[in-house]
Protein backbone atom coordinates (compact mmCIF):
# COMPACT_ATOMS: atom_id res chain seq x y z
CA UNK A 1 0.00 0.00 0.00
CA UNK A 2 1.70 3.48 -0.94
CA UNK A 3 2.23 5.82 1.42
CA UNK A 4 2.60 9.59 1.22
CA UNK A 5 5.25 11.86 0.44
CA UNK A 6 6.58 14.20 2.97
CA UNK A 7 4.49 16.85 1.05
CA UNK A 8 1.78 14.55 1.46
CA UNK A 9 -0.41 16.86 4.02
CA UNK A 10 -0.53 19.69 1.54
CA UNK A 11 -1.12 17.67 -1.94
CA UNK A 12 -4.12 15.84 -0.34
CA UNK A 13 -5.95 18.61 1.35
CA UNK A 14 -4.97 20.47 -2.71
CA UNK A 15 -6.07 17.57 -4.38
CA UNK A 16 -10.29 18.19 -5.34
CA UNK A 17 -10.11 14.94 -7.90
CA UNK A 18 -8.85 12.85 -5.09
CA UNK A 19 -7.12 10.73 -8.23
CA UNK A 20 -3.90 9.38 -7.29
CA UNK A 21 -1.32 7.17 -8.88
CA UNK A 22 1.42 5.05 -6.88
CA UNK A 23 4.68 5.98 -8.02
CA UNK A 24 7.54 3.86 -6.48
CA UNK A 25 5.30 3.22 -3.42
CA UNK A 26 4.08 6.91 -2.67
CA UNK A 27 0.66 8.12 -3.19
CA UNK A 28 1.13 10.28 -6.13
CA UNK A 29 -1.61 13.16 -7.73
CA UNK A 30 -3.03 12.46 -11.19
CA UNK A 31 -4.07 15.53 -11.40
CA UNK A 32 -5.59 17.84 -8.49
CA UNK A 33 -8.73 18.92 -10.62
CA UNK A 34 -11.39 17.14 -12.07
CA UNK A 35 -9.35 18.13 -15.39
CA UNK A 36 -5.65 18.93 -15.67
CA UNK A 37 -5.64 21.78 -18.53
CA UNK A 38 -4.80 24.48 -15.28
CA UNK A 39 -2.24 22.51 -14.31
CA UNK A 40 -0.61 22.20 -18.21
CA UNK A 41 -1.27 25.77 -18.59
CA UNK A 42 0.88 26.57 -15.41
CA UNK A 43 3.86 24.78 -16.95
CA UNK A 44 4.02 26.69 -19.94
CA UNK A 45 2.12 29.82 -19.51
CA UNK A 46 3.01 30.63 -15.63
CA UNK A 47 4.60 27.94 -12.90
CA UNK A 48 3.78 24.65 -11.91
CA UNK A 49 4.66 22.79 -8.33
CA UNK A 50 5.25 19.14 -8.82
CA UNK A 51 6.00 16.71 -6.28
CA UNK A 52 8.75 14.43 -7.38
CA UNK A 53 10.11 12.89 -3.86
CA UNK A 54 9.48 9.76 -5.31
CA UNK A 55 12.42 9.51 -7.37
CA UNK A 56 15.14 7.34 -6.27
CA UNK A 57 18.16 9.42 -4.64
CA UNK A 58 21.95 8.28 -3.45
CA UNK A 59 24.38 10.11 -2.30
CA UNK A 60 28.01 9.05 -3.63
CA UNK A 61 30.96 9.71 -1.47
CA UNK A 62 34.60 9.07 -0.70
CA UNK A 63 37.81 8.95 -2.00
CA UNK A 64 36.95 7.08 -5.05
CA UNK A 65 33.46 8.53 -5.76
CA UNK A 66 34.73 9.89 -8.81
CA UNK A 67 36.07 6.48 -9.89
CA UNK A 68 32.57 4.84 -9.01
CA UNK A 69 30.40 7.22 -10.99
CA UNK A 70 32.48 6.88 -13.72
CA UNK A 71 32.64 3.22 -13.95
CA UNK A 72 29.09 3.20 -14.07
CA UNK A 73 27.86 5.96 -16.43
CA UNK A 74 28.27 6.78 -20.11
CA UNK A 75 29.28 10.01 -19.96
CA UNK A 76 32.86 11.42 -19.01
CA UNK A 77 32.88 12.49 -15.50
CA UNK A 78 36.12 13.94 -16.32
CA UNK A 79 34.21 16.72 -18.16
CA UNK A 80 31.55 17.34 -15.15
CA UNK A 81 32.52 20.18 -12.76
CA UNK A 82 31.27 21.01 -9.42
CA UNK A 83 27.77 22.56 -9.40
CA UNK A 84 27.26 20.72 -12.93
CA UNK A 85 24.52 18.58 -13.44
CA UNK A 86 24.06 15.73 -16.15
CA UNK A 87 21.40 13.70 -17.50
CA UNK A 88 22.98 10.20 -17.92
CA UNK A 89 21.99 6.65 -18.90
CA UNK A 90 23.69 3.80 -17.16
CA UNK A 91 24.12 -0.05 -18.86
CA UNK A 92 24.81 -3.54 -18.43
CA UNK A 93 27.62 -5.60 -20.08
CA UNK A 94 26.17 -5.95 -23.15
CA UNK A 95 25.58 -2.42 -23.68
CA UNK A 96 21.63 -2.22 -22.60
CA UNK A 97 20.23 0.85 -20.91
CA UNK A 98 19.34 -0.28 -17.01
CA UNK A 99 18.30 2.83 -16.32
CA UNK A 100 18.84 6.55 -16.86
CA UNK A 101 18.60 9.90 -13.89
CA UNK A 102 20.25 12.60 -13.54
CA UNK A 103 23.82 12.89 -11.48
CA UNK A 104 24.37 16.63 -9.64
CA UNK A 105 28.43 16.99 -8.50
CA UNK A 106 28.33 18.61 -5.19
CA UNK A 107 32.09 18.58 -4.38
CA UNK A 108 35.29 16.74 -5.68
CA UNK A 109 33.87 13.73 -4.35
CA UNK A 110 30.30 13.95 -3.37
CA UNK A 111 27.55 13.31 -6.46
CA UNK A 112 23.91 13.19 -6.01
CA UNK A 113 22.50 10.47 -7.87
CA UNK A 114 18.42 10.12 -8.62
CA UNK A 115 16.87 7.55 -10.58
CA UNK A 116 13.73 6.03 -11.58
CA UNK A 117 13.64 2.58 -10.33
CA UNK A 118 16.22 1.32 -7.27
CA UNK A 119 19.64 0.86 -8.19
CA UNK A 120 21.54 0.13 -4.72
CA UNK A 121 22.20 -3.22 -5.31
CA UNK A 122 23.69 -2.59 -8.83
CA UNK A 123 25.96 0.28 -7.18
CA UNK A 124 26.98 -2.29 -4.71
CA UNK A 125 28.01 -4.95 -7.17
CA UNK A 126 30.19 -2.19 -9.34
CA UNK A 127 32.28 -0.98 -5.98
CA UNK A 128 34.65 -3.44 -4.95
CA UNK A 129 37.92 -2.48 -4.54
CA UNK A 130 37.03 1.42 -4.35
CA UNK A 131 36.81 3.74 -1.35
CA UNK A 132 33.11 4.90 -1.66
CA UNK A 133 30.33 5.31 0.39
CA UNK A 134 26.81 4.78 -0.98
CA UNK A 135 23.73 5.64 0.86
CA UNK A 136 20.14 5.91 -0.65
CA UNK A 137 19.02 8.93 1.05
CA UNK A 138 15.25 8.75 -1.10
CA UNK A 139 13.48 8.78 1.92
CA UNK A 140 16.01 11.91 4.17
CA UNK A 141 15.85 14.27 1.10
CA UNK A 142 12.33 15.49 -0.82
CA UNK A 143 12.16 17.47 -3.69
CA UNK A 144 9.98 19.95 -5.57
CA UNK A 145 9.89 20.48 -9.14
CA UNK A 146 8.99 24.56 -9.97
CA UNK A 147 8.61 24.55 -13.47
CA UNK A 148 7.53 27.05 -16.49
CA UNK A 149 7.43 30.72 -17.35
CA UNK A 150 7.45 32.71 -13.97
CA UNK A 151 9.39 30.04 -11.64
CA UNK A 152 12.88 32.28 -11.98
CA UNK A 153 10.77 35.38 -11.00
CA UNK A 154 9.22 33.57 -7.98
CA UNK A 155 12.07 31.95 -6.77
CA UNK A 156 13.89 34.97 -7.32
CA UNK A 157 11.09 35.88 -4.51
CA UNK A 158 11.36 33.25 -1.95
CA UNK A 159 15.30 31.87 -2.36
CA UNK A 160 18.66 32.88 -1.14
CA UNK A 161 20.39 32.08 -3.87
CA UNK A 162 22.45 33.71 -6.57
CA UNK A 163 19.78 32.45 -9.55
CA UNK A 164 20.79 34.78 -12.02
CA UNK A 165 24.36 33.08 -12.11
CA UNK A 166 22.91 29.59 -12.02
CA UNK A 167 23.15 28.32 -15.61
CA UNK A 168 20.86 25.64 -17.59
CA UNK A 169 21.73 21.86 -15.34
CA UNK A 170 23.66 23.66 -12.58
CA UNK A 171 23.22 23.59 -9.57
CA UNK A 172 23.68 25.79 -6.35
CA UNK A 173 22.61 25.82 -2.44
CA UNK A 174 20.88 28.36 -0.76
CA UNK A 175 18.10 28.71 1.98
CA UNK A 176 13.92 28.95 1.21
CA UNK A 177 12.02 30.18 4.87
CA UNK A 178 15.94 29.74 6.65
CA UNK A 179 16.08 26.00 5.63
CA UNK A 180 18.77 24.99 3.97
CA UNK A 181 18.53 23.22 0.48
CA UNK A 182 19.64 22.58 -2.79
CA UNK A 183 18.30 24.16 -6.09
CA UNK A 184 19.23 22.80 -9.48
CA UNK A 185 18.44 24.31 -12.86
CA UNK A 186 16.65 21.19 -14.19
CA UNK A 187 13.11 19.31 -15.32
CA UNK A 188 10.79 16.89 -17.10
CA UNK A 189 9.09 19.39 -18.77
CA UNK A 190 11.22 21.05 -21.40
CA UNK A 191 10.63 24.96 -19.78
CA UNK A 192 12.23 27.00 -17.64
CA UNK A 193 11.93 25.20 -14.49
CA UNK A 194 14.02 24.18 -11.31
CA UNK A 195 14.11 21.42 -8.97
CA UNK A 196 14.91 21.82 -5.46
CA UNK A 197 16.25 19.23 -3.07
CA UNK A 198 15.43 19.80 0.90
CA UNK A 199 15.61 17.90 4.04
CA UNK A 200 12.60 15.56 4.20
CA UNK A 201 11.86 16.72 7.75
CA UNK A 202 11.10 20.33 6.84
CA UNK A 203 9.76 20.10 3.48
CA UNK A 204 6.61 21.41 4.32
CA UNK A 205 7.74 24.53 5.35
CA UNK A 206 9.46 24.95 2.09
CA UNK A 207 6.18 24.12 0.22
CA UNK A 208 4.51 27.01 1.88
CA UNK A 209 6.94 29.49 1.67
CA UNK A 210 6.66 29.10 -2.22
CA UNK A 211 2.89 28.47 -2.52
CA UNK A 212 2.46 32.04 -0.52
CA UNK A 213 4.69 34.13 -2.34
CA UNK A 214 3.59 31.90 -6.01
CA UNK A 215 0.50 34.10 -5.57
CA UNK A 216 1.61 36.35 -7.26
CA UNK A 217 2.95 34.67 -9.94
CA UNK A 218 0.25 32.17 -10.82
CA UNK A 219 1.52 29.27 -9.32
CA UNK A 220 -0.35 25.61 -9.54
CA UNK A 221 0.18 22.77 -7.82
CA UNK A 222 0.41 20.35 -10.69
CA UNK A 223 -0.16 16.40 -11.27
CA UNK A 224 1.22 13.29 -13.47
CA UNK A 225 -1.40 13.95 -15.74
CA UNK A 226 0.18 17.49 -16.92
CA UNK A 227 4.01 16.12 -16.67
CA UNK A 228 3.46 13.69 -19.21
CA UNK A 229 1.83 16.23 -21.69
CA UNK A 230 4.70 18.20 -20.98
CA UNK A 231 7.30 15.57 -20.98
CA UNK A 232 6.43 13.91 -24.71
CA UNK A 233 6.28 17.79 -26.23
CA UNK A 234 9.83 17.99 -25.00
CA UNK A 235 10.78 14.62 -26.06
CA UNK A 236 11.56 13.04 -22.84
CA UNK A 237 12.16 9.19 -22.75
CA UNK A 238 9.81 7.31 -19.46
CA UNK A 239 10.99 4.26 -18.65
CA UNK A 240 8.33 1.66 -18.36
CA UNK A 241 6.27 3.35 -21.33
CA UNK A 242 9.10 4.43 -24.22
CA UNK A 243 11.78 1.70 -23.23
CA UNK A 244 12.42 -0.71 -20.47
CA UNK A 245 15.37 -1.54 -18.06
CA UNK A 246 17.28 -4.54 -19.30
CA UNK A 247 16.27 -5.94 -15.86
CA UNK A 248 13.62 -6.86 -16.53
CA UNK A 249 13.86 -8.11 -20.38
CA UNK A 250 12.72 -11.28 -21.63
CA UNK A 251 13.71 -11.24 -24.59
CA UNK A 252 15.96 -8.86 -26.58
CA UNK A 253 13.23 -6.77 -28.33
CA UNK A 254 12.36 -5.42 -25.05
CA UNK A 255 16.17 -4.34 -24.29
CA UNK A 256 17.44 -0.87 -25.56
CA UNK A 257 21.04 0.81 -26.21
CA UNK A 258 21.58 4.48 -25.89
CA UNK A 259 22.06 4.39 -29.86
CA UNK A 260 18.28 2.97 -30.02
CA UNK A 261 16.90 6.19 -27.88
CA UNK A 262 18.86 8.63 -29.37
CA UNK A 263 21.28 9.09 -26.61
CA UNK A 264 24.20 8.20 -28.76
CA UNK A 265 25.62 11.59 -27.90
CA UNK A 266 25.57 11.06 -24.23
CA UNK A 267 28.17 7.77 -24.61
CA UNK A 268 31.82 8.69 -24.38
CA UNK A 269 33.49 5.96 -25.77
CA UNK A 270 36.98 7.67 -25.46
CA UNK A 271 36.60 7.42 -21.45
CA UNK A 272 38.82 4.54 -19.69
CA UNK A 273 36.34 1.62 -19.19
CA UNK A 274 32.88 1.75 -17.84
CA UNK A 275 30.11 -1.30 -18.02
CA UNK A 276 29.24 -2.13 -21.21
CA UNK A 277 31.68 -0.17 -23.17
CA UNK A 278 32.86 -2.95 -25.04
CA UNK A 279 29.25 -3.61 -26.57
CA UNK A 280 28.90 0.04 -27.05
CA UNK A 281 32.03 0.01 -29.15
CA UNK A 282 30.59 -2.71 -31.25
CA UNK A 283 27.34 -1.48 -31.70
CA UNK A 284 28.73 1.82 -33.07
CA UNK A 285 30.82 -0.12 -35.59
CA UNK A 286 28.04 -2.67 -36.54
CA UNK A 287 25.02 0.01 -36.37
CA UNK A 288 22.23 0.17 -34.40
CA UNK A 289 18.90 -1.65 -35.71
CA UNK A 290 16.05 0.89 -34.12
CA UNK A 291 15.86 4.43 -33.83
CA UNK A 292 13.64 6.84 -31.19
CA UNK A 293 12.05 9.50 -33.21
CA UNK A 294 9.21 12.13 -32.94
CA UNK A 295 6.03 11.53 -35.23
CA UNK A 296 3.68 15.06 -36.05
CA UNK A 297 0.53 12.78 -37.06
CA UNK A 298 -1.63 14.40 -39.80
CA UNK A 299 -4.92 15.70 -38.59
CA UNK A 300 -6.44 15.84 -41.87
CA UNK A 301 -6.33 12.03 -42.05
CA UNK A 302 -7.24 12.12 -38.91
CA UNK A 303 -10.57 14.17 -40.02
CA UNK A 304 -11.17 11.65 -42.54
CA UNK A 305 -11.25 8.73 -40.58
CA UNK A 306 -13.89 10.51 -38.05
CA UNK A 307 -15.96 11.35 -40.74
CA UNK A 308 -16.32 7.86 -42.32
CA UNK A 309 -17.37 6.26 -39.09
CA UNK A 310 -19.60 9.20 -38.71
CA UNK A 311 -18.49 11.41 -35.36
CA UNK A 312 -16.93 14.39 -34.67
CA UNK A 313 -13.34 14.45 -34.24
CA UNK A 314 -11.86 13.51 -31.28
CA UNK A 315 -8.59 13.19 -28.80
CA UNK A 316 -8.20 12.58 -25.33
CA UNK A 317 -6.31 15.63 -23.38
CA UNK A 318 -4.56 13.11 -21.23
CA UNK A 319 -1.52 11.43 -22.85
CA UNK A 320 -1.52 7.58 -23.84
CA UNK A 321 0.91 5.59 -22.80
CA UNK A 322 -0.35 2.47 -24.66
CA UNK A 323 2.10 1.52 -27.31
CA UNK A 324 0.41 1.43 -31.12
CA UNK A 325 2.14 -0.37 -34.55
CA UNK A 326 3.56 2.12 -36.86
CA UNK A 327 3.12 0.93 -40.63
CA UNK A 328 5.78 2.10 -43.81
CA UNK A 329 4.70 0.14 -47.03
CA UNK A 330 1.93 -1.99 -45.52
CA UNK A 331 4.68 -3.76 -43.35
CA UNK A 332 4.88 -2.32 -39.23
CA UNK A 333 7.95 -0.33 -39.21
CA UNK A 334 7.60 0.14 -35.31
CA UNK A 335 5.71 1.28 -32.72
CA UNK A 336 4.76 4.68 -31.07
CA UNK A 337 5.15 4.44 -26.98
CA UNK A 338 4.02 7.72 -26.18
CA UNK A 339 1.43 10.08 -27.96
CA UNK A 340 -0.70 13.33 -26.84
CA UNK A 341 -2.72 16.03 -28.12
CA UNK A 342 -0.31 18.89 -27.63
CA UNK A 343 -1.72 22.13 -26.75
CA UNK A 344 0.86 24.73 -26.90
CA UNK A 345 1.24 23.30 -30.47
CA UNK A 346 -1.89 22.46 -31.83
CA UNK A 347 -0.64 19.26 -33.07
CA UNK A 348 -1.04 14.78 -32.59
CA UNK A 349 2.55 14.00 -31.82
CA UNK A 350 3.87 10.57 -30.32
CA UNK A 351 7.09 9.78 -29.57
CA UNK A 352 7.78 6.32 -31.25
CA UNK A 353 10.72 3.52 -32.12
CA UNK A 354 11.11 2.60 -35.50
CA UNK A 355 13.49 0.64 -37.71
CA UNK A 356 16.71 2.84 -38.60
CA UNK A 357 15.97 3.09 -42.38
CA UNK A 358 12.69 4.76 -41.29
CA UNK A 359 14.16 7.53 -38.98
CA UNK A 360 15.31 10.13 -41.17
CA UNK A 361 13.03 13.47 -40.43
CA UNK A 362 10.40 13.82 -43.34
CA UNK A 363 9.84 10.25 -43.68
CA UNK A 364 6.11 9.71 -44.43
CA UNK A 365 4.63 6.59 -42.18
CA UNK A 366 1.63 5.53 -40.45
CA UNK A 367 0.29 5.15 -37.24
CA UNK A 368 -2.66 2.95 -36.01
CA UNK A 369 -5.72 4.54 -34.63
CA UNK A 370 -8.58 2.92 -32.71
CA UNK A 371 -12.03 4.31 -33.80
CA UNK A 372 -15.08 2.41 -32.08
CA UNK A 373 -13.33 -0.31 -31.54
CA UNK A 374 -11.94 -0.45 -35.03
CA UNK A 375 -8.23 -0.26 -36.10
CA UNK A 376 -7.64 2.15 -38.61
CA UNK A 377 -3.84 4.13 -40.06
CA UNK A 378 -3.60 7.84 -40.24
CA UNK A 379 -0.50 9.27 -41.69
CA UNK A 380 2.16 10.73 -39.73
CA UNK A 381 5.62 12.22 -40.73
CA UNK A 382 9.02 11.38 -38.73
CA UNK A 383 10.24 14.47 -37.34
CA UNK A 384 13.45 15.41 -34.78
CA UNK A 385 12.54 16.24 -31.00
CA UNK A 386 12.29 17.98 -28.72
CA UNK A 387 8.70 19.10 -29.89
CA UNK A 388 8.95 22.04 -27.92
CA UNK A 389 12.25 23.86 -27.17
CA UNK A 390 12.02 27.21 -26.02
CA UNK A 391 15.08 29.79 -25.38
CA UNK A 392 13.98 30.69 -21.75
CA UNK A 393 14.39 26.84 -20.87
CA UNK A 394 18.42 27.51 -21.32
CA UNK A 395 18.45 31.38 -20.95
CA UNK A 396 21.15 32.57 -18.34
CA UNK A 397 19.84 34.89 -16.73
CA UNK A 398 16.42 33.47 -17.09
CA UNK A 399 14.03 36.26 -18.54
Amino acid sequence: MPIGTAFHERTLALCQSLSYRDWSGYYTVSSYEPSHEHEYNAIRSAAALIDVTPLFKYLISGPDATRFVDRIITRDLSKVAVGQVIYTPWCDEWGKIIDDGTVSRLGENLYRWTAAEPNLRWFWRNAPGLDVKIEEVSERVAALALQGPTSARLLKRVAEADLDGLRYFRVTSGKIAGIPVDISRTGYTGDLGYEIWVPWDRALAVWDALMVAGAAFDLHPAGMLALDVARIEAGLLLIDVDFASSRKAVIDAQRYSPWELGLGRLVALDKPAFVGRQALLAERTRGHARETVGLEIDWPSVEAVYEKVGLPPAVSPIASRVAVPVYRGGAQAGRATSTTWSPTLKKLIAIALVAREHASPGTRLEMELTVEAVRYRVHATVTKTPFFNPPRKTKTPPD
